[in-house]
């Protein structure tokens, strides 16, 4: 599994570790990942991903998964997230069916 963030595509970064006596060694900064179930109001299912914490606060602030995947560039989603984001446009797009007066 993979240490990349399914939503903003936040991965691990490289650096130093730096010493008292100013020692430089390598060292990796890892995202703070955690699995996270969200609720997809299009689709009407839960989905299960694996996000940064950073991300969830996005998701957040733009209104749910469904507004936040709309929203999002195709370059930066998984392509698991990408699927969920054409699932979500076929749903939004197809109009609902209406009912006949009896």
């Amino acid at each position: 599994m993979s240490r990349r963030c399914e939503l903003t595509a936040k991965g691990p970064q490289v650096g130093h570790k730096v010493s008292h006596s100013n020692i430089k060694t390598k060292r990796r900064f890892l995202p703070n990942l955690c699995n996270v179930t969200f609720m997809s109001d299009a689709l009407g299912r839960n989905i299960r991903l694996r996000v940064s914490t950073n991300a969830l606060k996005s998701v957040d602030h733009n209104g749910g998964l469904d507004a936040f995947l709309l929203k999002a560039s195709a370059d930066d989603l998984s392509p698991r997230a990408l699927e969920l984001k054409r699932q979500i446009q076929k749903k939004v797009a197809a109009p609902a069916p209406e009912k006949k007066a009896s």
